[in-house]
């Protein structure tokens, strides 16, 4: 199966297209869709259609992913980023291309287990599932790998690459605690 993954954005769009077989994922293609700020955003929401028709045309992928707007940020932020969710799936569905929506947390956990994990732990596991020797150029471009990675989980896929770790022993007390954690204390001075 062909995926399409895309982490929307008015100046920077990252997509990515990985190849599923088996266990394994591996990357098709990945880039980004670089909008200048002068740009108006018709001119914008044009260019990251006309990209994503050009990918969809290069690599006819099975189904498309995307990443909903994150609604932390301010409402004129989740305004752009809706926009370019907007021409994104409509590259997709002119095409006729299954699509599937995923939350940042959604795709943060489904990728590395902590839905509230950093942009680099996502890139790092990235780099890991799909063996990426060389980092994307932005994290834009990872997250979309990303994008693309949960949406073969969801759909039954499994990685490569599990993380997993034994959970540390609580420690027995606070005189414990503050002997194996000295940096986390508190000076007066």
């Amino acid at each position: 199966m062909i995926i399409l993954g895309v982490d929307p954005g008015t100046l920077i769009t990252g997509y990515g297209v990985i190849e599923t077989s088996g266990h394994q994922a591996t990357v098709l293609h990945v880039d980004v869709v670089r909008n200048r700020s002068t740009n108006t955003m018709p001119v914008r929401l044009k260019t990251i259609y006309d990209r994503l028709c050009e990918v969809i045309e290069a690599y006819h992928p099975d189904e498309f992913a995307i990443e909903t707007a994150f609604y932390g940020k301010n409402a004129q932020s989740a305004l752009k980023i809706g926009h370019a969710r907007g021409v994104s799936i409509l590259a997709a569905v002119n095409r006729e291309i299954p699509t599937a929506e995923y939350a940042p947390r959604e795709v943060k956990k489904a990728v590395t287990g902590n839905g509230g994990a950093s942009k680099e732990q996502v890139q790092f596991m990235v780099l890991s599932v799909l063996r990426l020797k060389q980092k994307p150029q932005v994290y834009d471009a990872s997250d979309a790998l990303a994008v693309a990675l949960c949406h073969w989980y969801q759909r039954g896929g499994s990685p490569r690459v599990v993380a997993s770790r034994r959970p540390k022993r609580a420690a027995a007390g606070w005189t414990e605690y503050i002997a194996a954690n000295p940096h986390k204390i508190a000076r007066h001075a």
